[in-house]
């Protein structure tokens, strides 16, 4: 199946990739990402602790919030410290 693709503005090719997941435990919870995003993609929320993170209690971390208002530019990758990001290109 073919990828979903446009061009810049000199004409190149450019295949979007869009977020597909966010690694929490990577996660500082710094808000960069959140402040770059150019739709409302991402939210700050408490960290999802399991049983042994008792003393992790109100960590604050990012997560997607609203995939489906991403455009696929990369931004909230470029400025992580933790590379927690991972994405895909769009099927056609």
């Amino acid at each position: 199946m073919p990828q979903v693709t446009g061009l810049t503005r000199g004409g190149s090719e450019w295949i979007p990739q869009f977020v597909t997941d966010l690694n929490q435990e990577k996660c500082i919870g710094c808000g960069r990402c959140y402040k770059v995003c150019p739709r409302d993609v991402l939210d700050l929320v408490e960290r999802e602790l399991e049983d042994d993170d008792e003393d992790d209690d109100n960590m604050m971390v990012m997560s997607i919030a609203n995939a489906n208002d991403c455009i696929g530019c990369g931004s909230c990758g470029r400025v992580c410290p933790k590379d927690c990001y991972s994405y895909e290109p769009l099927a056609a």
